[in-house]
């Protein structure tokens, strides 16, 4: 039996216990089990890289350049062994996982570069005879909080960032995917970085991250998660004046438009809301069609749907593979449970499957005949499930769009360059997307949202310089 440890001070360690880690596509295959950390082992890692920070935040900037180039250029050239441990553990299809792992290659690569365009500025001062500076220092420690449903992609996307800046890390990984996590760490464990700049730590987010967010020693906290949990994150670094950024999911719609191409606008719907099993905050949850379009869209999906291949996720063939484990399955299940009962009518799918493995397989589902005030409509459900809510016309859609409390990704399907401009400006969220489906990003560019899906400033590309440098003003007289 694997046991993947944690990685403190520069030192592998066990916890104090073990939690096994299974492969939803087989309850049968235990892919390992990680090294629980107790309280007293975070505090550690804390104080680590604490210890780690003055030398680290003023080493030279070509050592951060070649630990994170040489960190994405392994990654990349693992990607199949690497996509393989992903899908195992997490349950999305090899192809999705692939290409989960690509992206976290070129993550490390793109903050190598970034890392020697730290931004500054010269100014002439209001004084003559005065200079002025403007630069940006490293934060200090950072207390990483990451997910599952992005194991590898999210973590770098927070990782790299924090070492190409200049500060020091502390990972905590969601419980259910600690052998990727692992295998991440594994690999910047060899990247030539001083002891105690990165450190893995995992366990209960009840012990390791209670220790993290109120920790005086941890400078900011980078969460992604739920809601609940990431506003009591906020309140924790806010009582302490501790910088924290949270990203905290979606109810996104896809506007789809009389106009719109309507094959186009049912890949979009197909992948934007069922691929990945639907298991990620950019899901297009809510499909808001306009009614001359209606049961065009709905029959065609529905048919659509008919064709997707749900199995396990390393199959050839397999488009959806299983919810992540047995309490998402549970919080999936009641939902459609919920929405029948609000009178809903289920369209498709929905059933658990039998998919020649004991796994947690379920059949995506389409929901009809819904309104924007359903529970289902509102609360993120975070499975593969949507809603279709029928509207007169553009400036309904739009309406229903943005009566959300969140406010992280929309589309529109539409061929009028007139409403596709008009949402773009008047969406509230923070991506917008035409006749494209409402899932990933590129990583050179922001990513966050607005209202309940983000708090502080946005993740990626050069903004995320934002959270994790602080800004000093230098006054001289030569």
């Amino acid at each position: 039996m694997d046991v993947f440890p944690n990685y403190i001070a520069g030192e592998w360690s066990q916890g104090e216990a073990v939690r096994e880690s299974m492969n939803p596509s087989d309850l049968g295959d235990m892919v390992g089990c990680c090294a629980y950390a107790d309280a007293s082992q975070c505090e550690t890692a804390i104080m680590a890289a604490r210890t780690a920070f003055p030398e680290w935040s003023r080493s030279p900037l070509q050592s951060r350049v070649d630990a994170l180039d040489g960190i994405g250029v392994e990654i990349l050239a693992r990607k199949e062994e690497l996509g393989r441990l992903l899908a195992r553990e997490e349950g999305k299809t090899l192809a999705e996982a692939i290409g989960e792992v690509t992206r976290a290659g070129q993550i490390f690569r793109f903050f190598a570069g970034e890392a020697v365009r730290i931004p500054g500025e010269r100014l002439a001062s209001l004084r003559p005879g005065i200079e002025l500076e403007v630069t940006r220092e490293p934060i200090g420690v950072v207390g990483i909080i990451a997910p599952w449903n992005f194991p590898i992609a999210i973590p770098a996307w927070k990782i790299a960032p924090a070492i190409a800046f200049g500060n020091c890390v502390v990972f905590k990984p969601a419980d259910n995917t600690p052998a990727t996590a692992w295998a991440l760490a594994e690999i910047i464990s060899r990247a030539g970085l001083p002891e105690g700049v990165f450190n893995l730590v995992m366990g209960r987010g009840s012990v390791v991250g209670d220790v993290l967010i109120h920790h005086p020693e941890v400078d900011g906290i980078t969460f992604t998660g739920s809601s609940e949990t990431g506003m009591r994150v906020a309140q924790a670094c806010v009582e302490r004046r501790a910088k924290v950024q949270l990203e905290m999911g979606g109810k996104n719609p896809l506007v789809v438009l009389d106009d719109a191409d309507l094959d186009n606008a049912v890949r979009c719907a197909l992948d934007g809301a069922f691929f990945c099993t639907g298991q990620r905050c950019t899901a297009s949850s809510r499909l808001v069609v306009t009614e001359a379009i209606h049961d065009r869209f709905v029959s065609a999906l529905v048919e659509s749907m008919k064709r997707l291949s749900v199995g396990h996720a390393l199959a050839e063939g397999t488009d959806i593979g299983p919810v992540v484990d047995e309490a998402q399955l549970s919080q999936d299940l009641a939902y459609l449970e919920i929405g029948e009962k609000e009178g809903a009518r289920l369209a498709y799918g929905g059933e658990r499957l039998d998919c020649g493995k004991d796994g947690y397989y379920l059949q995506p589902a389409l929901f009809v005949d819904t309104d924007n005030g359903m529970r289902i409509n509102r609360e993120e459900i975070f499975g593969p499930i949507a809603s279709v809510i029928r509207v007169r016309d553009y400036d309904e859609a739009l309406s229903v769009a943005n009566d959300t409390d969140f406010g992280l990704v929309a589309g529109i399907c539409t061929g009028s360059l007139k409403h596709a401009s008009h949402f773009k400006r008047n969406v509230e969220s923070g991506t917008v997307v035409v006749n494209l489906p409402t899932a990933g990003g590129d990583y050179h560019v922001p990513f966050g949202g607005r209202k309940a899906s983000n708090y502080g400033s946005r993740e990626q590309g050069r903004y995320a310089v934002e959270f994790y440098t602080v800004v000093k003003t230098a006054y001289s007289k030569p």
